[in-house]
């Protein structure tokens, strides 16, 4: 009869079969009211589960990430169910947890709408209310198929008929309800009362524009109202801080039609990319880095050599000359190995470290654009360090501690270490895997570092370290990356002469900071609110006169300040000083500069901030040492 050892180690005894819940029950009456599932073996499973051998088993109650899940998990079947007794004629497909909720794609004679979702919404509440117990029932196929084909849905044959036939089936009811899921589910509908639906959307079937149009409806749910207010307030501000608003507001790109995913940035926009970039290329001057250039394009068999057209060719454009075709590079990597092996190198020489703003481009499905934040043509901050295995180590926590410091200096102070391990679709063996991921574990346990793993979530090449910050409200966002790869300068012929005058292929490090230029733009001014700081504005102040008189004073103030550096404009134009001070302070301009008939004889300037706080009148002399002097201490962090 099973023995069961608990997370602390501690062990209970049963002298026959037990199921998940009696062992909650088991432990405390507390533990079995709070439990929703378990897991047995590391294997998130039903409470109704049943253990008859000996197992490690673990209680998950709300407190816990897996509960979480569970919850929204049930919440979508929740959600299917008050929709199918609204609207019968509704095909149920797909219902998948999502990062901040949940979603389920419906197949209906009309798309729903905000009213319909009030209904449903109410309906789930009343179905809660009720307390039905889900029950678990594996399935033959044949059955399941029956099953389904009598209710009318056939997307949940398809699904069904598109399974490997050696996996397990499975049904979960629910009263009225009943859905194909591998589930695990929490035990009774009464435990999901904490919700909110929050969208409707389209979306094909399968992802695929040749086939029919689903309604996708969008929810939320939480284990307490304290946390979905919370959420639901991060939302609010989240659409305050909008990037796609702001840019709008400043003036710093557009979209349009004709080129879908890709950006027009426009010259305040374009100022703001310049600094990033020249500051990012400083920084890795300062660390060795000898920038370099790639093409866009090169053949295909460039990229069936280094593994990227088995892997990643959905996700790459193409064109054709000369009856040749080529690829739009995707990234950079395989270029910068062009560049290494034009050459000999020794040992010696090692690490070599090239870095390109390399521009990119990926076909992403036109539904999962999101303005700047996801687009189809980017640039990155990208480089690769061709290096020994002994140097790994050194590399790893030379970039880490680089990192941080870019960070901190752009206003990010919370981050996240993280290792993405190997996915199952990748190169290499599994010998090669554990010797990658093992460096990059060492050489963050050798700086000191706590850090997470994600299984399943490196690139097909290798394992890598994610940075994850945190932004102003609390969201999280990846950013940098470094990833070890064994593979590629071996596919692509990498070599250097060893001290053994003996051909060895190094070892290529895959880094970037920022990442994606245009995505950081998009979450740095969603962290500032638009309220960059003043290394960062496009703009950093305009000057204006109170009267007409006063234009040619405050152009010479505005070119003396642009002399330094600093990115001011004049405002002339033929309209009062209240309104400009307004329209400057909408578009969040760090400071607005003021002159008239006494600024104009004392050679000075009333400051004023765009938080609307009055600085009283400089000597310009005075401003610009005080402008250079927070744009030098803001820009070195």
């Amino acid at each position: 009869m099973p023995t069961i050892t608990l997370p602390d180690s501690s062990q209970r005894n049963f002298d026959h079969p037990v199921t998940l819940a009696e062992i909650a029950a088991n432990i405390g009456a507390g533990l079995a009211k709070a439990a929703l599932a378990g897991k047995i073996d590391g294997k998130l499973v039903d409470l109704s589960r049943v253990v008859d051998q000996d197992a490690d088993v673990a209680i998950v109650t709300a407190k816990d990430p897996e509960g979480l899940t569970v919850i929204r998990h049930s919440t979508a079947h929740l959600m299917a169910q008050a929709v199918k007794q609204l609207f019968p004629g509704a095909q149920v497909t797909i219902g998948p947890v999502i990062d901040v909720g949940f979603y389920y794609d419906f197949y209906f004679e009309r798309p729903f709408n905000d009213e319909d979702l009030a209904q449903i919404e109410q309906r789930m509440h009343e179905l809660a209310a009720h307390g039905d117990v889900l029950t678990r029932q594996v399935v033959d196929r044949a059955d399941a198929v029956k099953f389904f084909d009598s209710l009318g849905e056939a997307f949940k044959v398809e699904i069904i008929e598109s399974i490997p036939g050696n996996e397990e089936l499975t049904l979960y009811t629910q009263g009225d309800f009943t859905d194909f899921c591998r589930g695990p589910h929490v035990p009774n509908t009464n435990v999901l009362n904490v919700f909110k639906l929050m969208k409707v959307a389209g979306a094909y079937w399968r992802g695929d524009s040749k086939n029919p149009m689903l309604t996708r409806i969008y929810g939320t749910a939480f284990a307490t109202d304290k946390e979905l207010k919370a959420y639901l307030t991060q939302l609010a501000e989240a659409e305050k801080r909008d990037h796609r608003r702001i840019g709008k507001q400043q003036n710093l790109f557009h979209f349009q039609e004709e080129a879908p995913g890709l950006v027009f940035w426009h010259p305040k926009g374009w100022a703001l990319w310049q600094v990033i970039e020249q500051h990012m290329r400083g920084v890795y001057r300062q660390s060795g880095y000898a920038e370099i250039r790639c093409p866009q394009i090169l053949d295909v068999s460039l990229w069936k050599k280094s593994g990227h057209w088995d892997n990643y060719q959905e996700n790459m454009f193409f064109t054709e000359s000369e009856k040749r075709t080529f690829a739009v590079k995707p990234m950079n990597c395989p270029g910068h190995v062009q560049v290494f092996n034009h050459g000999l190198h020794s040992y010696r020489d090692l690490p070599i470290r090239y870095g390109e703003f390399g521009a990119c481009h990926r076909n992403e499905p036109s539904g999962a654009l999101h303005g700047i934040l996801r687009v189809r043509g980017f640039t990155q901050d990208d480089g690769h360090i061709f290096c020994m295995e002994s140097q790994i180590e050194r590399e790893v926590r030379a970039f880490h501690e680089q990192a941080l410091a870019v960070y901190a200096t752009f206003g990010f102070t919370e981050i996240q270490v993280k290792i993405a391990l190997r996915p199952d679709k990748r190169l290499g063996t599994d010998v090669v895997w554990d010797q990658s991921e093992a460096a990059l574990r060492g050489a963050l346990s050798a700086a000191g570092v706590a850090w997470t793993e994600l299984p399943g979530e490196g690139a097909f090449y290798g394992p890598k370290i994610e940075y994850h910050l945190q932004d102003a409200i609390g969201r999280t966002w990846q950013l940098g990356t470094i990833q070890v790869d064994f593979m590629m300068p071996e596919r692509l012929g990498a070599t250097y002469i060893d001290e053994h005058s003996e051909r060895r292929h190094p070892v290529m490090l895959h880094r970037a900071i920022v990442g994606s230029m245009e995505r950081f733009i998009g979450i740095l001014i969603e962290h500032h609110a638009g309220f960059l700081p003043m290394w960062l504005a496009p703009v950093q102040a305009v000057a204006m006169g109170i009267t007409d008189k006063h234009a040619d004073y405050v152009q010479q103030v505005t070119e003396r300040l642009k002399v330094v550096g600093l990115r001011v404009e004049a405002d002339l134009r033929n309209e009062k000083v209240g309104f400009k001070i307004r329209e400057h302070t909408l578009e969040r301009v760090p400071y607005l500069l003021v002159a008239g008939d006494r600024e104009m004889e004392t050679d000075s300037i009333a400051l004023r901030t765009r938080e609307g706080q009055d600085l009283g009148v400089v000597t310009v002399d005075a401003l610009l040492a005080q402008l250079t002097a927070e744009v030098r201490a803001q820009s070195q962090g």
